[in-house]
């Protein structure tokens, strides 16, 4: 049986339009910012969001980190999501590498931060003990409430607190075009508000590595030496571009539109997941109302979820039928669709699963009865 790798959609192997692109792409030396290829690719990035100017990054924590060295200096604070991407999965880079702080607040069920909360969490300026609140982060689509998408309107609304402040509002957007296709919005409308963006090319969108981050041109040139500090200068890597061109563009080879193919491969294998007896709703962010997974809350390609007894024999157990999940913080198990994962595939995921539920289910009973 062919593996079914739903541990991430980073797992995306690249197209063959993107291998024959990288294998023909045309070269230069990034550092002294002449390779075509790479040129091509920001400014591609730059103008589907609405923004002067972009920058190709190795990774969306790369493009997180160089966000935070363009807006911030030293000592300064940054609001942010308690759950999101920046402060969890980042190696602490804000503190290690920007010098930063994070004041971290609650996410809701819909993965956005209260406007109320957000306004009282900056810091007085006046008050020599308290740090300066320098930069304002949201995630988008928010992978800890079951990847959903904020909206224009709640971005709009952050950014406008933000900046009757004076302080700019930062767009971690691993997933942004997801959050894009989900809401039926153009890619411009959902950056509009924001002073930067960045997005991943190697998760849903299918290339083999890297992300953009789009701003303005003397955010992006601050940016840019932040990449340097980092060790993040390249060189002939229009090589690894070229891939990214093909993911953003416009005709049958793009990989923009076909995310909603994900979404709905998702959405299915919720319904089908829900009706099984051992699955259970995954609780906290991602599931507010204990019990019964809800596949409703399923927007993009994330399903989270709990199951009943050893989640560890569970993953064993599918991963032994080659069907590949992963744990995920409180106790929840991660699917995610891409490209790779087809509709057919979800009928095969879910017999996998009706299987492995019947024989940790049988263990489980035959384990009691020893007991008693």
């Amino acid at each position: 049986m062919r593996l079914i790798d739903l541990r991430s959609d980073t797992v995306t192997r690249p197209t063959d339009a993107m291998r024959r692109a990288m294998a023909s792409a045309e070269v230069g030396d990034d550092v002294f910012g002449d390779d075509p290829t790479v040129i091509a690719l920001e400014e591609r990035a730059a103008d589907l969001l609405g923004k002067e100017a972009g920058l190709f990054v190795t990774s969306g924590t790369q493009g997180n980190l160089v966000a935070q060295l363009g807006h911030l200096a030293r000592g300064q604070e940054t609001i942010a999501a308690s759950e999101s991407h920046m402060i969890i999965d980042e190696a602490a880079g804000h503190a290690v590498i920007v010098g930063t702080s994070i004041r971290a607040l609650r996410e809701r069920p819909d993965g956005t931060l209260d406007p109320v909360e957000i306004a009282d969490a900056f810091r007085d300026p006046s008050d020599p003990h308290e740090p300066i609140t320098g930069l304002v982060t949201i995630e988008n689509t928010h992978a800890h409430s079951m990847g959903q998408p904020l909206s224009v309107e709640y971005t709009a609304t952050v950014a406008a607190i933000a900046h009757e402040r004076g302080v700019p509002l930062h767009v971690d957007g691993a997933r942004f075009f997801n959050a894009v296709v989900a809401q039926e919005v153009s890619a411009r409308a959902l950056a509009g508000p924001a002073d930067s963006v960045t997005f991943c090319l190697s998760k849903g969108l299918g290339c083999p590595v890297g992300s953009v981050l789009v701003g303005s041109k003397d955010f992006i040139w601050r940016a840019r030496r932040g990449r340097k500090l980092v060790g993040g200068g390249l060189r002939q890597v229009g090589i690894l571009a070229a891939a990214g061109l093909v993911a953003l563009g416009d005709g049958p080879d793009g990989m923009i539109a076909r995310l909603a193919d994900d979404h709905a491969n998702a959405r299915r294998l919720a319904e089908g997941l829900a009706e099984l007896d051992g699955i259970e709703s995954a609780g906290g962010i991602a599931q507010p109302a204990p019990g019964r997974l809800d596949p409703a809350r399923v927007r993009t390609n994330f399903i989270l979820f709990k199951v009943r007894g050893d989640r560890a024999a569970f993953l064993a157990a599918l991963k032994a039928r080659d069907v590949l999940m992963v744990e995920y913080p409180h106790g929840a198990v991660r699917a995610a669709t891409h490209h790779d994962v087809t509709a057919a595939d979800v009928d095969t995921i879910l017999q996998a699963t009706r299987e492995v539920l019947r024989e940790t289910a049988g263990r489980s009973a035959a384990a009691a009865g020893a007991r008693t």
